[in-house]
């Protein structure tokens, strides 16, 4: 009997100590994926901030938006642990989160920066600073990201292109529409010519 119990208690002290140093390992690998974990995400959100950037840019210089949109910041955070799911039939419908845009939102989110800049310039009837036009477009389209250089930048490309024009008040920059060809076609009282005497 003592041999027995000799090695009952060896046996015991064994998984002991082998649960112990698994635990130990466990935490280990934890802290690991934790820290890979984080360091993932801080990139993840390094590169979302300069997809928007990017993404502002080609909208600045009228190229037309790619279908690809980032990853919203939903999917980016870290996941829950899985669980099993509901019905093992595999017939669970995905959620709907990306529902059928309005129609008037779909057509926003296909206009080019430069041509909202340029139609909402177009409807104004006095010049209006860049800040103006930026924060405008904003309330308009809370949906995407303007930025106030940006704007000014792509103002100072379609005065360029001579489809907006600008005028300088002391310091300050303001933009308004280039005249519409009927009023071109008018003439004004300084362009008349003078009648034959």
């Amino acid at each position: 009997m003592p041999d027995s119990t000799t090695h009952t208690t060896e046996l015991a002290s064994h998984y002991i100590s082998q649960v112990n140093s698994d635990l130990d390992r466990n935490l280990k690998e934890q802290e690991r994926i934790t820290a890979e974990l984080a360091a993932l995400q801080e990139q993840l959100n390094i590169l979302q901030q300069d997809h928007t950037v990017l993404v502002t840019m080609q909208q600045a210089l009228g190229v037309p938006a790619t279908p690809v949109q980032p990853a919203s910041t939903e999917s980016a955070a870290v996941p829950p642990p899985r669980k099993k799911p509901a019905s093992a039939s595999g017939t669970r419908r995905p959620a709907k989160k990306a529902a059928a845009p309005q129609p008037q939102d779909e057509e926003a989110s296909q206009s080019t920066l430069v041509d909202l800049i340029h139609q909402h310039v177009s409807n104004q009837n006095e010049p209006r600073s860049a800040a103006e036009i930026a924060e405008a477009l904003r309330q308009a389209h809370p949906q995407r990201t303007i930025d106030t250089k940006v704007v000014r930048t792509t103002l100072e490309n379609l005065v360029a292109k001579s489809r907006v024009r600008r005028n300088k008040q002391n310091s300050s920059v303001f933009y308004a529409p280039t005249s519409t060809p009927e009023q071109e076609a008018a003439p004004t009282d300084e362009t008349q010519p003078e009648p034959a005497e």
